[in-house]
């Protein structure tokens, strides 16, 4: 077992033979000659040229280098060598780059140097210097972090350009079709191949995907929706509960609300217009929405469902309703959205009646960013932010359904608001279901943020607070209204006895709430 005093062993000496290493192997996707297997074996040799037994060995397949976000593999190496549950004295990389491309060259080494100082050695194998603190090898490592994360900005370059050729050719990049439309895969001369359903990836590089109108049934209510917008004057509000009236669901599933109308009503796809870079999020640094100037786009690239007329009616609807207002009523309004909710963003805005719409503040600002800014808000969110907030929005549903069904089990009776979701429950109290995303501070503490709906104001908050890797539920805080008088409740794993009081490990006391019980029972 490798020293834990905080001394570097020596690769020399008579102690080689004894000493334990773990391997950690990283893959991206830009070669085959970094495979996981490819880097094992060569590690394995240098172990056995060098009298190395590897012990343990920590994976992250398929993962960007550019941060440690996303990267369990090497978050639970760190973890365990500063813990002081490693049982090895060096780690085994394949070379600078599999440590990471990190954009910021001392990040790299910072990372290197919590192991350095735990006691733990990192030893690149497939390079030609030893990495034994000499003035020489710190600058070959300087040198080799700098390459690493040049080959990384290069290849953004490369891929933002052939990006751009096939937006322009008409092909569809990444994210989902929308309500009324599907992605069709074809092949490198353009032949249909079949519909890709939700969450199905193309297999064969050369093949492309497109836009093409979904069912029937779902072309028929984007036409509806628009109608009645620019021809009955209904607003979004409206039009959302009319669809829950009718019993339609959106695409992922869920009830309309004002914003996901909204989104239907602005988004030129229905006109058949491939737009892209409305976001950058180059080199995973920072999520940046870019001016309109800056999009690139392909018009009349796809079959539209929609016809250009109503479509820019539509657009010049929701245009108006901020004619009216200075730029600084409507930042006064943006200000006071972001007091509320802590956050901004298009489908926030959106969802807020009253509010102009993103669209709006997009036009007379020039771009959501700099409307912002000017109230004092800085969205600084990564692709992994986003990725875990789709997976907890698709097990939103889920967490309600099992809810209900724990409370109708306990004799319970439950009524589900199909605009709000919020639960009313023996008609008695109301609840509302949160499922709370865990984040990681830099120094790896967990924390929570709570978002408490201030204008339903439900009886009880029920904050479902998932786990370290977003997967399972953690625990759940039971949150009385009545006691709660903050919009946002920020949480640490320990928060004291006044909130802790709340927490509890399954929903059973929320059951015990709904439970009924027989008068000859009480009595």
């Amino acid at each position: 077992m490798g020293p834990s005093n905080g001394d570097i062993p020596s690769l020399s000496g008579p102690e080689v033979g004894r000493l334990r290493a773990a391997q950690y192997v990283r893959m991206s996707t830009e070669h085959q000659k970094y495979s996981t297997e490819n880097q094992s074996d060569a590690i394995c040799s240098f172990a056995a040229q060098h009298g190395f037994t590897i012990v343990r060995t920590y994976t992250d397949a398929g993962r960007s280098g550019l941060n440690i976000e996303g990267r369990s593999g090497l978050r639970q190496l760190i973890e365990d060598i500063e813990g002081g549950h490693a049982d090895f004295a060096v780690v085994l990389v394949y070379d600078v780059s599999r440590w990471g491309r990190f954009q910021d060259a001392d990040e790299s080494a910072f990372y290197e140097y919590r192991c350095r100082r735990a006691g733990v050695r990192v030893e690149y194998c497939a390079e030609q210097f030893e990495n034994d603190g000499s003035i020489g090898s710190d600058v070959q490592k300087v040198v080799k972090r700098r390459m690493a994360a040049e080959y990384s900005r290069e290849l953004s370059v490369k891929v933002f350009a052939g990006q751009c050729r096939l937006i322009e050719m008409g092909y569809r990049q990444g994210g989902a079709p929308g309500f009324g439309l599907r992605r069709e895969l074809r092949d490198e001369q353009g032949r249909p191949k079949g519909l890709l359903g939700p969450g199905e990836r193309k297999s064969i590089q050369t093949d492309r995907v497109v836009l093409v109108p979904g069912p029937s049934e779902e072309v028929a209510i984007v036409r509806w929706i628009y109608r009645r917008f620019v021809e009955d004057r209904c607003d979004e509000l409206e039009i959302a509960a009319q669809l829950n009236e009718r019993g339609v669901l959106t695409d992922l599933g869920r009830s309309w609300t004002r914003g996901t109308v909204h989104q239907i009503l602005i988004n030129e796809k229905y006109i058949g217009n491939n737009v892209w870079n409305r976001i950058s999020f180059k080199l995973k640094q920072r999520r940046v929405a870019n001016d309109p100037s800056m999009w690139v786009r392909a018009n009349e690239a796809f079959q539209s469902i929609v016809e250009p007329e109503i479509f820019d009616a539509a657009r010049a609807i929701i245009q108006a309703r901020s004619r009216h207002l200075s730029n600084d009523e409507m930042l006064e309004l943006l200000r006071g959205l972001f007091e509320r909710t802590g956050l901004l963003s298009g489908l926030i805005i959106d969802e807020v009646e009253g509010c102009p719409s993103s669209s709006a503040y997009q036009h007379r600002f020039g771009g959501l960013l700099k409307a912002y800014a000017l109230v004092g808000f800085s969205p600084d969110r990564d692709y992994r932010y986003i990725e875990v907030n789709r997976t907890l929005r698709r097990l939103h549903p889920d967490i309600v359904a099992e809810t209900i069904d724990g409370i109708e089990r306990a004799g319970g009776k439950v009524e589900k608001d199909p605009l709000t979701e919020i639960l009313t429950i023996n008609s008695e109290f109301t609840a509302s279901l949160a499922v709370v995303r865990c984040f990681q501070t830099a120094a790896g503490a967990l924390r929570w943020k709570v978002r408490l709906d201030r204008g339903l104001l439900p009886d009880i908050t029920v904050a479902v607070r998932m786990d370290r890797e977003n997967r399972r539920a953690r625990d759940y805080l039971l949150l009385p209204g009545f006691d709660m008088d903050q919009h946002v409740l920020r949480l640490g794993e320990d928060n004291g006895i006044w909130l802790d009081a709340y927490r509890f490990d399954t929903l059973t006391p929320l059951f015990e709430l709904a439970e009924r019980i027989a008068l000859g029972e009480v009595a």
